[in-house]
């Protein structure tokens, strides 16, 4: 027991707990101590992309959606900012979750499934840019990133989660970020590492054949727990595949001096900028970023709390510092969709590569609503320029994830559904 209790240990430093599952049919051979448990021993050109950002305390949306649908909408207050890259993005009103639960289901943005009932789901409540990792990511140094903030409002960055329920943790600042995009480790480190690897492989191959070894004395119902066990184990050695894989490999040479952390305001276009430059490098293919209640309006000079303002009340004051917040976060999103289209992909730019959703959980942070999201998309090889007005109720309604498995597919991954879907037609 102390040997699987040291395995399970390192293990755990790839993410992951082997602890064989309990299995009755073998409860029988443990009386006396005789368990069997007990006894166990840049490439990337033109290549797809996806980027998902949100904001955890939404947006307005009576200054965000147009009146007139199809290409000839209408400017709004919120979409200035996006007016010069309008032909690369389209803007979409109707979709969501169909969930309740204010700030509480934030969570789901990605998902479309509440954590507090994802427990009988296969995948969970795993979101999109995870799922889509978990397919194809072992292509490129990091399956996926995630960046945001671990401060403020309902516990930070809550934007992308794996399908065992557990919140990713984001990279926090812009020196983190690029301290992992571009700095190798030291000799030592890398000797360590390396010599990490070799034991946790040797460990693997060792939990395999116990496992391995005990499915020939299971029952059928245990068979299907060693199943979903040998899963697992597949993907702990997809995870360390890919660590050995890059262990050895230079990080792409930094292209500017490593960045000071300032605060989450001035902080927004270096993040923009360095996930850029993941994309671009084939450091990755799958990104998020989230904007959480850390995003201080005292950093644009207005002295109130964000939390405090999204419940407005519809005090038009409190409106107008919400719309001077949003607006400098939108800006920041067009100028990094303007950048994509400059950077060469190929025969193609890499905004026509990279599909970015951008949008929030919560559709009036003041009625803590959940339908109604704001929705954009912008890039990807779709066609664009349009405001597009779904079904919202009804039996015709489309809920976003009908989204999330057109992106998928075009991703490469053979997926028919994901969380709340009916189709891939929006």
């Amino acid at each position: 027991m102390k040997t699987m209790n040291r395995r399970r240990f390192i293990l755990n430093s790839l993410g992951a707990s082997l602890a064989l599952p309990a299995l009755p049919s073998l409860l029988a051979s443990a009386v006396g101590g005789n368990s069997a448990v007990q006894t166990a021993k840049g490439a990337g050109a033109g290549a797809r992309r996806f980027v998902a950002v949100g904001n955890l305390l939404g947006y307005q949306v009576k200054q965000l959606f147009p009146e007139t649908t199809g290409s000839a909408y209408e400017q709004t207050t919120l979409l200035k900012p996006l007016w010069d890259v309008r032909k690369h993005l389209t803007v979409y009103r109707g979709l969501d979750h169909g969930i309740k639960g204010g700030h509480f289901a934030v969570h789901s943005f990605l998902s479309g499934v509440l954590n507090s009932e994802a427990q009988n789901r296969p995948g969970g409540n795993v979101t999109i840019d995870q799922f889509i990792a978990d397919e194809i990511g072992f292509q490129t140094r990091f399956p996926s990133l995630t960046v945001g903030s671990e401060g403020g409002i309902h516990g930070g960055c809550q934007i992308a989660w794996t399908k065992s329920g557990v919140r990713v943790p984001p990279i926090t600042g812009p020196a983190e970020l690029f301290d992992r995009l571009f700095v190798g480790d030291s000799g030592e480190r890398q000797d360590r590492r390396n010599q990490e690897n070799r034991l946790q492989a040797s460990i693997l191959d060792t939990v395999l054949e116990d496992a391995n070894r005990l499915s020939k004395r299971v029952n059928r119902e245990d068979k299907e727990k060693l199943d979903e066990y040998f899963t697992s184990i597949r993907d702990v050695e997809k995870r360390l595949e890919l660590r050995q894989r890059w262990a050895n490999l230079p990080k792409p040479p930094p292209p500017f001096e490593r960045p000071e952390n300032k605060n989450k305001v001035q902080d927004l276009p270096m993040l923009y900028e360095l996930i850029a430059l993941a994309l671009q490098t084939d450091s990755t293919r799958i990104a998020t970023l989230e904007i959480g209640g850390d995003f201080l309006p005292q950093d644009l000079g207005i002295d109130k709390s964000y939390h405090g303002l999204s419940h407005h009340g519809n005090d038009e004051a409190a409106i107008k510092h919400l719309i001077t917040l949003e607006t400098y976060q939108i800006e920041q999103f067009g100028k990094f969709l303007a950048r994509l289209a400059k950077m060469e992909d190929g025969e193609r730019t890499l905004l026509d590569s990279t599909a970015v959703l951008f949008g929030s959980g919560i559709g009036d942070a003041n009625s803590h609503k959940n339908s109604d999201l704001p929705i954009l998309l912008a890039g990807g090889g779709y066609r664009h320029g349009e405001f597009k007005k779904v079904p919202s109720s009804g039996p015709n309604k489309v809920p976003l994830c009908n989204l999330f498995v057109d992106i998928a597919q075009r991703m490469g991954v053979e997926a028919n559904s994901f969380g709340t879907s009916t189709g891939r037609s929006v």
